[in-house]
C-alpha cells in the first residue's frame, strides 16, 4: 500500500502588490530610529536579497477560512472524490481568522470546522482539527494523514495549508514587504500504487530559538496601540535555516533508501530566495555536487511568502502546468521541505 498525494488545489488571491507600491511607506528600524536610505533603495535591496517583486493579498470582504475552502474545493474536485467519505480535514495555519481593518484573531471554531462548514460536509466521522507549527505546518499535516491512514485510523485525508499574513505586517517593519496570503490543499490516502511518502523528517528546536519568529509590537513608537505584528530576527533565522535544514534533508533521503541522484524537484518552502538556494546548495555540497539546475522550482518572486501556503501552492502549480519550464512526472522523486517559527524543519521524500 502506498500513501499519496491524489489531488491538488489552490487559492491565489487577486490583489497584486507590488515592490513599486511600498515607495510611499514609512520604514522604521526596530527601535523606532529612522532609516537612512531612500524607500527606493530599501526596496532594491530588498528585491535582491529575496527575489520577491511582488505578493498577493486577499481583499477586504474574504478571510483564512473562506481562502482555505477555495483550495479544499480545488482540491476535491482535482481527486474526483465524494467528500463525504473524508476522514479528517487538517489545517496548518499560524494566525486563524484575521478580518480586514481589525486587531484581533479569530480561532474559535478552529480554522478546520469553518471550513468543513463552507464545504457542507455532513458526515460527523469526518474530523477537522488545525495544526499550528509555523510554515512547515502544511508539510507537518501531510505528515500525520500519513501516520493516520498507515496506523489505520483513516483513510483519505484532506491537507490545507493557508494564511492571510497581509492582516498581521507592521506597515514600518522592511520585513513586511516579504509576507502574501494564499492557500493550498491536497487530498492524501491510500493507494495500491507503488511510491508516495516513502520517508519523513520532523525537528522542533527551541532551546536557544524559540523566539526567532515572534508575535511584537509595531516599529513607530509613536503608536501607543498595543496591537502585535509578525517580526523576526532575520540574521539569526537565516544561520539558523542554512545549518540545520541541509542535515535533515540529507537525513530524509538516506531514510528513504533513495540516492541523490534520484531527486528531480525539491519544493522548499518559499522563504528568502537567496536562503533557499544556499540550503540546497548546502544539501548538495554533503554529496560533493553542484546543485542541479531547475531542481528547485521557485514562485516567490510572484507570489511572496505565504508561510504554510507555499509548498502545496507550488506544488499545484507545477501539476498544473502553471510554472513555467517546471514538471513532476510519474516515477519521479522530489522532496518537500521547510523551516520555519518554532524553530520547526520537516522534510517529506516522495515518489509521484
Amino acid at each position: 500500500m502506498a500513501i499519496k498525494i491524489a489531488g491538488t488545489g489552490s487559492y491565489i488571491p487577486s490583489h497584486v502588490e507590488k515592490n513599486e507600491d511600498f515607495y510611499n511607506h514609512q520604514f522604521l528600524n526596530a527601535d523606532g530610529s529612522t532609516i537612512k536610505n531612500s524607500n527606493e533603495i530599501i526596496v532594491e535591496k530588498f528585491k535582491a536579497i529575496t527575489g520577491i517583486d511582488q505578493r498577493r493579498y486577499v481583499t477586504e470582504e474574504l478571510s483564512n477560512s473562506d481562502i482555505a475552502s477555495f483550495a479544499a474545493e480545488k482540491a476535491i474536485e482535482d481527486t474526483k472524490i465524494d467528500r463525504e467519505t473524508l476522514d479528517y480535514i487538517i489545517v496548518a495555519h499560524n494566525y486563524g481568522n484575521v478580518q480586514y481593518n481589525t486587531e484581533q484573531s479569530d480561532t474559535v471554531p478552529s480554522i478546520a470546522s469553518r471550513v468543513k462548514h463552507l464545504l457542507k460536509i455532513k458526515n460527523p466521522k469526518c474530523v477537522g482539527y488545525d495544526l499550528l507549527f509555523g510554515c512547515p505546518g502544511w508539510i507537518e499535516g501531510v505528515i500525520q494523514a500519513k501516520a493516520f491512514i498507515a496506523s489505520g485510523i483513516a483513510k483519505r485525508c484532506l491537507v490545507i495549508g493557508s494564511e492571510t499574513l497581509s492582516r498581521v505586517i507592521d506597515p514600518h517593519d522592511r520585513d513586511s514587504m516579504i509576507y502574501s496570503d494564499g492557500a493550498g490543499a491536497v487530498i492524501v490516502e491510500e493507494n495500491n500504487d507503488e511510491g508516495g511518502i516513502l520517508a519523513h523528517e520532523s525537528a522542533t528546536y527551541a532551546l536557544e530559538e524559540a523566539h526567532y519568529i515572534f508575535f511584537g509590537e509595531t516599529n513607530d513608537k509613536d503608536n501607543d496601540a498595543k496591537r502585535k505584528y509578525i517580526k523576526m530576527h532575520g540574521r539569526k533565522i537565516y544561520e539558523f535555516a542554512l545549518l540545520n535544514v541541509p542535515q535533515a534533508l540529507k537525513s530524509c533521503l538516506e531514510n528513504s533508501g533513495k540516492s541523490i541522484n534520484d531527486v528531480k524537484k525539491i519544493l522548499i518552502h518559499q522563504a528568502n530566495e537567496k536562503m533557499d538556494e544556499a540550503i540546497i546548495k548546502r544539501f548538495y555540497k554533503q554529496y560533493k555536487m553542484e546543485m542541479p539546475e531547475g531542481i528547485m522550482p521557485m514562485s516567490i518572486n510572484m507570489l511572496g511568502n505565504s508561510s504554510v501556503a507555499t509548498v502545496p501552492t507550488l506544488l499545484d502549480m507545477i501539476l498544473k502546468g502553471q510554472l513555467e519550464n517546471q514538471e513532476i512526472n510519474k516515477g519521479d522523486i522530489i522532496m518537500f521541505a521547510s523551516v520555519g517559527a518554532g524553530m520547526n524543519i520537516n522534510a517529506i521524500v516522495y515518489q509521484y
